[in-house]
Protein backbone atom coordinates (compact mmCIF):
# COMPACT_ATOMS: atom_id res chain seq x y z
CA UNK A 1 0.00 0.00 0.00
CA UNK A 2 1.23 3.07 -1.17
CA UNK A 3 1.09 5.44 1.89
CA UNK A 4 0.07 9.65 1.09
CA UNK A 5 2.52 12.34 0.96
CA UNK A 6 3.20 14.77 3.43
CA UNK A 7 0.60 17.21 5.45
CA UNK A 8 2.06 20.55 6.01
CA UNK A 9 1.59 21.69 9.59
CA UNK A 10 3.43 24.01 11.62
CA UNK A 11 4.82 25.16 15.16
CA UNK A 12 5.56 28.26 17.57
CA UNK A 13 9.55 28.56 18.22
CA UNK A 14 11.05 32.13 19.56
CA UNK A 15 7.21 33.91 18.27
CA UNK A 16 8.12 32.83 14.77
CA UNK A 17 5.87 30.12 13.28
CA UNK A 18 7.71 27.73 11.77
CA UNK A 19 6.49 25.34 9.13
CA UNK A 20 7.18 21.12 9.04
CA UNK A 21 5.71 18.39 6.96
CA UNK A 22 4.38 15.44 8.71
CA UNK A 23 4.74 12.50 6.07
CA UNK A 24 1.91 10.05 9.00
CA UNK A 25 2.61 6.93 10.17
CA UNK A 26 2.21 7.81 13.64
CA UNK A 27 1.92 4.57 15.55
CA UNK A 28 5.67 4.52 13.97
CA UNK A 29 8.90 6.12 16.02
CA UNK A 30 9.62 9.35 15.07
CA UNK A 31 12.67 10.30 12.27
CA UNK A 32 13.60 13.87 11.84
CA UNK A 33 14.91 14.87 8.41
CA UNK A 34 16.79 17.98 8.58
CA UNK A 35 17.45 20.18 5.88
CA UNK A 36 20.88 22.33 5.58
CA UNK A 37 21.66 25.97 4.59
CA UNK A 38 19.32 27.81 1.68
CA UNK A 39 17.27 24.25 1.24
CA UNK A 40 13.72 23.59 2.12
CA UNK A 41 12.08 20.37 3.98
CA UNK A 42 10.57 18.88 0.36
CA UNK A 43 14.13 18.53 -0.67
CA UNK A 44 14.39 14.93 1.38
CA UNK A 45 10.48 14.13 -0.82
CA UNK A 46 12.78 10.95 -2.43
CA UNK A 47 14.32 9.79 1.27
CA UNK A 48 10.69 10.38 3.34
CA UNK A 49 8.98 8.15 0.44
CA UNK A 50 11.51 5.48 0.94
CA UNK A 51 11.27 6.12 5.03
CA UNK A 52 7.71 6.57 5.67
CA UNK A 53 6.37 3.06 5.94
CA UNK A 54 8.86 2.18 8.84
CA UNK A 55 8.86 5.57 10.46
CA UNK A 56 6.62 8.31 11.46
CA UNK A 57 8.68 11.22 9.48
CA UNK A 58 9.08 14.91 10.33
CA UNK A 59 10.92 17.13 8.15
CA UNK A 60 10.89 20.95 9.47
CA UNK A 61 11.81 23.61 6.93
CA UNK A 62 14.77 25.78 9.53
CA UNK A 63 13.60 29.26 10.10
CA UNK A 64 14.16 31.77 7.22
CA UNK A 65 13.95 29.02 5.09
CA UNK A 66 11.37 27.27 2.95
CA UNK A 67 8.00 28.23 4.05
CA UNK A 68 8.94 29.14 7.38
CA UNK A 69 8.63 32.31 8.65
CA UNK A 70 11.69 35.06 8.25
CA UNK A 71 13.44 36.25 11.60
CA UNK A 72 12.38 40.00 11.86
CA UNK A 73 15.79 40.78 12.43
CA UNK A 74 17.52 38.55 11.03
CA UNK A 75 18.63 36.58 13.82
CA UNK A 76 19.78 33.38 11.72
CA UNK A 77 22.86 31.86 14.78
CA UNK A 78 23.56 28.41 15.67
CA UNK A 79 21.88 28.91 19.52
CA UNK A 80 18.45 30.03 17.34
CA UNK A 81 18.40 27.21 14.92
CA UNK A 82 19.25 24.72 18.27
CA UNK A 83 16.09 26.25 20.56
CA UNK A 84 14.45 25.96 17.38
CA UNK A 85 15.09 22.15 16.74
CA UNK A 86 14.25 21.77 20.55
CA UNK A 87 11.29 23.31 20.28
CA UNK A 88 9.77 20.81 17.44
CA UNK A 89 10.91 18.00 19.37
CA UNK A 90 9.72 19.38 22.81
CA UNK A 91 5.79 20.31 21.07
CA UNK A 92 5.69 17.06 19.04
CA UNK A 93 6.00 15.14 22.39
CA UNK A 94 8.50 13.07 21.41
CA UNK A 95 10.10 11.33 23.94
CA UNK A 96 13.48 10.35 22.00
CA UNK A 97 14.36 10.79 18.07
CA UNK A 98 15.69 9.38 15.45
CA UNK A 99 17.99 12.39 13.30
CA UNK A 100 18.86 11.99 9.65
CA UNK A 101 20.28 15.83 8.59
CA UNK A 102 22.69 17.34 5.87
CA UNK A 103 25.15 20.27 6.38
CA UNK A 104 23.80 23.42 8.77
CA UNK A 105 20.97 20.58 9.78
CA UNK A 106 23.92 18.11 10.53
CA UNK A 107 25.43 20.57 12.64
CA UNK A 108 22.54 21.49 14.30
CA UNK A 109 20.98 18.12 14.99
CA UNK A 110 24.58 17.20 16.36
CA UNK A 111 24.76 19.89 18.74
CA UNK A 112 21.05 18.52 20.02
CA UNK A 113 22.26 15.26 20.34
CA UNK A 114 25.06 16.37 22.57
CA UNK A 115 23.30 18.59 24.76
CA UNK A 116 20.11 15.89 25.13
CA UNK A 117 21.59 12.57 24.40
CA UNK A 118 18.94 11.22 25.73
CA UNK A 119 16.66 12.25 23.12
CA UNK A 120 18.54 10.76 20.46
CA UNK A 121 18.19 7.37 19.64
CA UNK A 122 20.58 7.20 16.12
CA UNK A 123 21.83 10.27 14.26
CA UNK A 124 22.68 10.46 10.36
CA UNK A 125 25.24 13.49 9.77
CA UNK A 126 25.34 14.45 5.94
CA UNK A 127 28.99 16.70 5.82
CA UNK A 128 27.00 18.56 8.97
CA UNK A 129 30.50 19.13 11.28
CA UNK A 130 31.27 22.76 10.56
CA UNK A 131 34.35 24.36 9.05
CA UNK A 132 37.04 21.71 9.54
CA UNK A 133 39.86 22.58 12.26
CA UNK A 134 41.73 24.15 9.60
CA UNK A 135 39.52 26.70 8.80
CA UNK A 136 38.20 26.86 12.09
CA UNK A 137 42.45 27.77 12.77
CA UNK A 138 41.78 30.57 9.76
CA UNK A 139 38.45 31.94 11.02
CA UNK A 140 40.09 32.64 14.54
CA UNK A 141 42.96 33.88 13.84
CA UNK A 142 41.18 36.64 12.12
CA UNK A 143 40.33 37.67 15.60
CA UNK A 144 36.90 38.50 17.27
CA UNK A 145 37.23 42.50 16.41
CA UNK A 146 37.44 41.65 12.87
CA UNK A 147 35.36 39.24 12.78
CA UNK A 148 32.69 41.86 14.48
CA UNK A 149 33.64 45.11 12.44
CA UNK A 150 33.41 42.26 9.29
CA UNK A 151 29.72 41.27 10.52
CA UNK A 152 28.23 44.39 10.73
CA UNK A 153 29.32 45.27 7.70
CA UNK A 154 27.60 42.75 5.90
CA UNK A 155 24.51 42.69 7.75
CA UNK A 156 24.43 46.50 6.76
CA UNK A 157 25.06 45.51 3.36
CA UNK A 158 21.94 42.36 3.20
CA UNK A 159 19.66 45.27 4.65
CA UNK A 160 19.46 46.90 0.99
CA UNK A 161 19.53 43.62 -0.58
CA UNK A 162 17.05 42.61 -2.82
CA UNK A 163 17.02 39.12 -3.22
CA UNK A 164 17.62 37.49 -6.63
CA UNK A 165 14.40 36.94 -9.62
CA UNK A 166 14.50 34.97 -11.86
CA UNK A 167 12.36 36.17 -15.46
CA UNK A 168 10.38 32.56 -15.07
CA UNK A 169 10.93 29.34 -13.21
CA UNK A 170 12.46 27.77 -15.73
CA UNK A 171 15.31 30.02 -15.25
CA UNK A 172 15.71 28.97 -11.71
CA UNK A 173 15.61 25.85 -13.00
CA UNK A 174 18.67 26.64 -14.38
CA UNK A 175 20.45 27.94 -11.98
CA UNK A 176 19.75 24.67 -9.54
CA UNK A 177 21.06 22.93 -12.11
CA UNK A 178 23.99 25.17 -12.68
CA UNK A 179 24.57 24.70 -8.57
CA UNK A 180 24.67 21.05 -8.78
CA UNK A 181 25.46 19.20 -11.80
CA UNK A 182 24.88 15.83 -10.32
CA UNK A 183 21.59 16.64 -9.74
CA UNK A 184 19.47 14.98 -12.77
CA UNK A 185 16.07 17.32 -14.24
CA UNK A 186 13.52 15.57 -12.18
CA UNK A 187 15.44 16.33 -8.87
CA UNK A 188 16.47 19.91 -9.80
CA UNK A 189 12.83 20.49 -11.21
CA UNK A 190 11.26 19.21 -7.68
CA UNK A 191 13.59 21.12 -5.87
CA UNK A 192 13.35 24.15 -7.67
CA UNK A 193 9.46 23.97 -7.48
CA UNK A 194 9.38 23.89 -3.91
CA UNK A 195 11.68 26.26 -3.32
CA UNK A 196 11.24 29.29 -4.63
CA UNK A 197 8.17 31.90 -4.50
CA UNK A 198 6.67 34.09 -7.19
CA UNK A 199 6.93 37.62 -6.80
CA UNK A 200 4.27 40.25 -7.55
CA UNK A 201 5.79 41.34 -11.09
CA UNK A 202 5.71 37.60 -11.91
CA UNK A 203 9.69 37.16 -11.49
CA UNK A 204 10.56 34.36 -8.93
CA UNK A 205 12.96 34.35 -6.00
CA UNK A 206 14.47 31.48 -3.81
CA UNK A 207 12.40 31.24 -0.72
CA UNK A 208 15.22 31.75 1.70
CA UNK A 209 16.06 35.41 3.75
CA UNK A 210 19.30 36.94 2.44
CA UNK A 211 20.41 37.17 5.83
CA UNK A 212 21.64 33.96 6.41
CA UNK A 213 24.45 34.66 3.97
CA UNK A 214 25.49 36.46 6.80
CA UNK A 215 27.22 34.74 9.31
CA UNK A 216 27.50 35.92 13.24
CA UNK A 217 30.49 35.71 14.40
CA UNK A 218 29.87 34.79 17.95
CA UNK A 219 29.51 30.84 17.64
CA UNK A 220 30.91 28.10 20.85
CA UNK A 221 34.13 28.26 20.21
CA UNK A 222 35.98 24.01 19.16
CA UNK A 223 36.89 22.88 22.69
CA UNK A 224 33.29 23.86 23.78
CA UNK A 225 31.84 22.17 20.74
CA UNK A 226 34.09 19.12 21.15
CA UNK A 227 32.76 18.29 24.43
CA UNK A 228 29.31 18.43 22.80
CA UNK A 229 30.65 15.84 20.46
CA UNK A 230 31.94 13.90 23.31
CA UNK A 231 28.85 13.80 25.01
CA UNK A 232 26.38 12.26 22.46
CA UNK A 233 25.76 8.60 23.64
CA UNK A 234 24.00 7.27 20.00
CA UNK A 235 25.69 5.83 17.41
CA UNK A 236 26.50 8.00 14.65
CA UNK A 237 26.89 7.54 10.92
CA UNK A 238 28.82 10.47 9.20
CA UNK A 239 28.69 10.71 5.51
CA UNK A 240 31.17 12.61 3.08
CA UNK A 241 31.19 12.90 -0.52
CA UNK A 242 34.33 12.41 -2.00
CA UNK A 243 33.87 15.50 -4.56
CA UNK A 244 32.80 18.14 -1.90
CA UNK A 245 34.47 21.06 -0.25
CA UNK A 246 33.86 19.18 3.04
CA UNK A 247 36.01 17.93 5.29
CA UNK A 248 36.16 14.44 5.74
CA UNK A 249 36.39 13.97 9.65
CA UNK A 250 37.89 10.47 9.71
CA UNK A 251 41.29 12.10 8.29
CA UNK A 252 41.12 15.43 9.73
CA UNK A 253 40.85 13.85 13.27
CA UNK A 254 37.03 15.24 14.16
CA UNK A 255 35.70 11.72 14.22
CA UNK A 256 37.49 10.77 17.04
CA UNK A 257 35.68 12.64 19.22
CA UNK A 258 32.19 10.25 18.86
CA UNK A 259 32.20 7.34 21.58
CA UNK A 260 30.69 5.48 18.38
CA UNK A 261 31.03 7.14 14.61
CA UNK A 262 30.74 5.30 11.45
CA UNK A 263 32.72 7.65 8.33
CA UNK A 264 31.59 6.76 5.24
CA UNK A 265 33.08 8.57 1.57
CA UNK A 266 31.09 8.35 -1.28
CA UNK A 267 32.81 7.99 -4.88
CA UNK A 268 31.08 10.56 -7.33
CA UNK A 269 28.90 12.76 -4.91
CA UNK A 270 29.45 16.48 -3.68
CA UNK A 271 27.90 18.41 -1.10
CA UNK A 272 24.62 16.67 -1.86
CA UNK A 273 25.66 13.31 -1.60
CA UNK A 274 21.86 12.09 -0.61
CA UNK A 275 20.87 13.53 -4.17
CA UNK A 276 23.87 12.77 -6.39
CA UNK A 277 23.53 8.30 -5.26
CA UNK A 278 20.35 8.19 -3.88
CA UNK A 279 20.32 4.29 -3.88
CA UNK A 280 23.27 4.14 -2.20
CA UNK A 281 22.45 6.62 0.63
CA UNK A 282 18.80 5.36 1.34
CA UNK A 283 20.51 1.31 1.71
CA UNK A 284 23.18 2.63 4.08
CA UNK A 285 20.94 4.82 5.88
CA UNK A 286 18.14 1.72 6.43
CA UNK A 287 21.11 -0.17 7.03
CA UNK A 288 22.62 1.81 9.64
CA UNK A 289 19.06 2.68 11.29
CA UNK A 290 17.98 -1.15 12.05
CA UNK A 291 17.95 -2.05 15.31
Amino acid sequence: MTLPGPTSNSFISQRLRLHYVDWGNPEAPPLILQHGGRDHCRSWDWVAEELQKDWHVIAPDLRGHGDSAWSPEGHYGMDAFVYDFAQLVHTLGFEQVTIVAHSLGGNIATRFAGLYPDKVRKLVNIEGLGPSPQLRAQIEAVGFANLMRKWIEDRRKAAGRLPRRYPTLEAAFARMKEENSFLSDEQARHLTIHGANRNEDGTWSWKFDNYLNVWAPNDMGNAEQTKLWEAITCPVLLLYGADSFASNPETDGRAKHFQSATVIEYENAGHWLHHDQFDRFVSDVKGFLKD
